[in-house]
């Protein structure tokens, strides 16, 4: 007996099915560190096009969390796939150093009477901790990129530039003095960020005050009446009674009605569109004797409700009739609407609370008492004694809460560094109107970012740029004692610092004795500034001092990507330190990608118990899996993840590689030197399968990486695999692949196409799984020393396009046929009258356009078929007949053939495998 097993071409696939991947990544990122990869390419890369994706600094406090790791995979995709089109690529990661998160912890871990000189060595070497973890994670996910020579915006040259940059901005004239409220946190005693300020629920006092008019003739007058008698009140309602000593004004919408109304607890004026259900609250009736606008009770002076003060009636564009009275009580230094109508009306900013939250000494009776823990109660307490409370509520409602400490926040007017959204610079326009500019001059994705960023640069108000904090880069400016404003040589002395800093770090300005650079008599009129720059200018401005400091880099970045809340972050800071100093934005492309919830669409929250860290995952799974979730998924909403999720995409990730595998299987005796077919002389089906994969390269790599559609790239990919591959032409191939000669044309064929494909697929994917590419490239490429980092896109055999289209169209037909008789066949296997489908002859009806190409296989048809027989017939439709074979299985090839036996010597065996065998081989022309 023949062991005819031994004469098929069946080899054992150097690409196991099983990746192993959270046990053999870690051995693999270790060879890429020690191959020194990352610089490597950049001396390959050297001369390209460049392509910089600016890295948006994540915080340096903390283990990386599943939105940081979105974040780095999203950006390898890209840095991977530009290099792959052919551009040098260069990824500088950077660190945010500086800020209040880590005075916390420093304080927390070190206590806070230390000098502040000590203190700031301490936060840079916790900064320099969690970089080290960070930096390990993030490698771990496969991240390519300079990890040994990071930014770090604590570096002295980047505090240094950073300081260079408030130089420009100063120069540009967007940088002035100012005492505005700004939102204020208790518990940092600092200024925040718009960036900085969340909002969540709050339960809040609710009320509803009178202030009594001073001048009944006058407010007649306003409505129109000849006399009033008796008290008349403005009826105010706010859910912040602690501003209430801070009230200096009423402000009316000059445009809506108002309502003068007799009730039992005097005449009160109320907006026509709220009366009804103000008077339902404070459970009174009352007569409407008149109405009258806004505008008519402008210049109305009342009386404060409980301190002796007089408050005018001004015209605001703020008020509304939403709820409320339609009457709002303003303290302009507790609010920015109320602020900006009294700077209207040259009323000064009075501010009665402290950076601590308490009242100042001069406010009778609520002296020393906490707004939030004793003000509120007091200040109604107070309001019930004088009879100006007409109602208390407490209600719930979206409130500013300090990012870090989940803390509300509060208004509260300091003197602050501002740059001025609509101060005209030395150029004549405004930062807001550049700013506008250069949102219509970038590209989105998605494309709704262009409209939220808009709407946000439209409507914030002046940034305030100063901190009171010790860890940060400082504000290296001398100003008047008396005025405040700025030595006249500010710029000259700031690039003086800024060279002090670069050597010795933001001490050199913290322990600068201002007669180093002042002369004796500035020194008598000019102190150094305590303030420290908010964060969002360190990260901001690293357009200037990273992207034009480092020569691998260039400016402007081609790519800023970050999560959706980047809008009001990081791509603003940048965009207005872009606009200030150079008249655009850093970057010509956003990209902006959402949050990572669980599969129930919620938030990630530990007391909820639904947070998946990335460390979990790669421990598990392999940081593959996770890069193909983040691929997988459209970033452009919200990101779901779960074990589950993951599992699925396991499945994926499975289909791939056995695709992988077979195709390394069929090629291990396979050399593209010596055994590759010329792609005219290349059987028709191989020419077909390389037209499919070429088109399958172009779209990926010309439309979906390019235009960073990672989910559609991923969806093309598996399609491939599962069905032009896998369900289609490698089903076909398989007989040819096992059962011609080893070194034939038609096998050689075969494995020069498997060739082609397998690179492209490899290098395609590439991208999103780094490390099974790798993995792969191995025994397609170069060997261990090299990478697929190192290659360009795969480069097909040319065809002739009149030629090409002409195969498409024949295959397209054939495909259809070929689905035709697949569902005809399944019935009986099903009914189990068939075994495999090659057990079936078939009798195949297609009409003139499907018949003319399926004729020109001739005997081949059956191959693509998978059927021992086929007979083909002309007709109006498409349909096929099916019938089980009565002739024998040839053991060898597994078709139904009645040349089975014809041979003595193989009597098991068809003619065809006899000849495959010991004779010169069978020849293919088609399939």
């Amino acid at each position: 007996m023949t062991d005819y097993s031994k004469t098929v071409n069946l080899h054992e696939s150097p690409f196991p099915m099983r990746g192993n991947l959270a046990k053999r990544e870690p051995a693999w990122v270790k060879q890429w560190q020690d191959q020194k990869r990352y610089q490597k390419l950049r001396q390959i890369a050297q001369g390209r096009p460049k392509f910089i994706l600016h890295d948006g600094p994540p915080y340096a406090n903390g283990d990386i969390h599943i939105g940081h790791a979105v974040n780095k995979i999203l950006k390898d995709i890209i840095i991977r796939s530009k290099t792959l089109a052919g551009f040098d690529a260069p990824y500088v990661p950077g660190w945010d150093c500086h800020g209040l998160p880590i005075e916390v912890m420093v304080e927390k871990l070190h206590g806070k009477d230390m000098p502040h000189s000590k203190f700031r060595e301490l936060c840079r070497e916790y900064a320099t901790e969690q970089i080290a973890r960070q930096k390990k994670d993030f490698i771990r996910l496969g991240v390519v990129g300079d990890w040994e020579k990071p930014y770090l915006t604590m570096d002295f040259k980047t505090e240094a530039d950073t300081v260079r940059t408030l130089g420009e901005i100063y120069k540009a004239g967007y940088l002035y003095l100012g005492s505005k409220p700004v939102q204020f946190c208790l518990d940092c005693g600092s200024s925040l960020a718009e960036a900085e300020v969340e909002y969540k629920d709050k339960v809040s006092p609710a009320i509803d005050v009178k202030y009594l008019f001073n001048d009944n003739a006058a407010l007649a007058k306003a409505f129109r009446l000849p006399e009033i008698s008796g008290e008349c009140f403005a009826v105010i309602w706010t859910t912040t009674p602690w501003t209430l000593p801070a009230s200096q004004a009423i402000s009316a919408g000059a445009d809506i009605v108002y309502q003068l109304i007799d009730t039992p607890k005097g005449k009160l004026v109320l907006a026509k569109d709220l009366a009804e259900d103000a008077l339902k609250r404070y459970e009174l009736s009352g007569s409407v004797l008149a109405e009258t606008t806004g505008a008519a009770l402008e210049n109305l002076k009342a009386t404060h409700p409980f301190l002796d003060r007089e408050i005018p009636i001004l015209n605001g564009d703020h008020v509304t009739t939403d709820a409320g009275t339609g009457l709002v009580h303003t303290a302009p230094a507790h609010g920015l609407e109320d602020y900006v109508v009294s700077n209207k009306y040259g009323i000064k900013l009075y501010n009665p609370v402290n950076a601590q939250g308490c009242f100042i000494s001069e406010v009778p009776r609520l002296a020393g008492m906490h707004v939030f823990k004793q003000g509120n109660d007091a200040i109604i307490e107070w309001l019930k004694e004088n009879d100006r409370l007409l109602k208390h509520d407490k209600i719930e409602h979206s409130y500013a809460h300090c990012w870090r400490h989940k803390t509300p926040l509060i208004y509260r007017a300091t003197s602050q560094w501002f740059i001025g959204m609509d101060k005209a610079g030395t150029n004549g326009t405004t930062l807001r109107n550049n700013a506008l500019k250069a949102v219509d001059d970038t590209e989105f994705f998605p494309a709704w970012g262009r409209a939220r960023l808009q709407a946000m640069i439209e409507g914030r108000p002046d940034w305030v740029v100063s901190r009171q904090r010790f860890w940060g880069t400082p504000m290296a400016l001398f100003a008047h004692k008396e005025t405040g404003e700025l030595h006249p040589n500010s710029a000259e002395l700031l690039e003086k610092v800024a060279q002090k800093i670069e050597q010795k770090g933001i001490n050199a300005w913290f322990e600068l004795d201002k007669s180093e650079l002042l002369s004796p008599e500035d020194c008598e009129q000019y102190d150094k500034l305590p303030d420290t720059m908010d964060v969002w200018f360190d990260s901001g401005s690293t357009h200037y001092s990273v992207l034009k400091q480092r020569d691998e880099l260039a400016h402007p970045a081609d790519l800023y990507l970050e999560g959706s809340d980047q809008h009001r972050g990081w791509f603003q800071s940048s965009m207005l330190t872009g606009c200030a100093t150079l008249g655009r934005a850093p970057y010509k492309q956003l990209l902006t990608h959402g949050f990572v919830v669980d599969q129930n669409g919620r938030k990630m929250s530990k007391s909820i118990g639904n947070v998946v860290a990335p460390q979990e995952v790669y421990n598990e799974f392999g940081a593959d899996i996770l890069r193909l979730w983040a691929a997988n998924t459209d970033y452009s909403g919200e990101l779901a993840i779960s074990k589950e999720i993951l599992k699925r995409v396991t499945e994926i990730y499975r289909r791939i590689r056995n695709t992988l595998s077979f195709l390394f299987a069929n090629l291990k005796d396979f050399n593209p030197i010596e055994d590759a077919i010329p792609q005219a002389d290349m059987v028709e089906i191989d020419r077909y399968a390389l037209v499919l994969a070429r088109q399958l390269q172009e779209k990926l790599a010309g439309e979906y990486y390019p235009r960073y559609a990672f989910h559609f790239a991923v969806q093309e990919l598996v399609q491939f695999c599962s069905e032009d591959l896998g369900a289609f032409y490698l089903d076909i191939l398989k007989d040819r692949l096992y059962t011609t000669k080893a070194n034939s044309h038609a096998r050689r064929s075969a494995q020069t196409a498997l060739y082609h494909i397998t690179r492209s697929l490899v290098l395609l994917m590439s991208p999103i799984l780094c490390f099974t590419a790798e993995e792969a490239w191995e025994l397609i490429g170069g060997g261990e020393e090299d990478s697929v980092l190192y290659h360009t896109w795969h480069e097909f055999p040319t065809m002739l396009a009149a030629s090409e289209t002409a195969l498409l169209e024949k295959w397209t037909a054939i495909r259809e046929a070929r689905s035709a008789v697949s569902a005809a066949i399944e019935p009986l296997r099903v009914s189990k009258e068939v075994g495999s489908s090659l057990q079936a002859e078939v009798v195949l009806t297609a009409p003139e356009n499907v018949f003319a190409a399926l004729e020109t296989l001739g005997d081949e048809l059956k191959f693509v078929m998978l059927v021992s027989k086929i007979q083909l017939v002309q007709g109006d439709e498409l349909s096929a007949t099916v019938t089980s074979s009565q002739e024998q299985k040839c053991e060898r090839c597994w078709h139904y053939v009645a040349s089975v036996g014809s041979v003595a010597q193989h009597p098991t065996l068809c003619a065809r495998c006899v000849e495959n065998i010991d004779g010169n081989g069978e020849n293919r022309i088609y399939a």
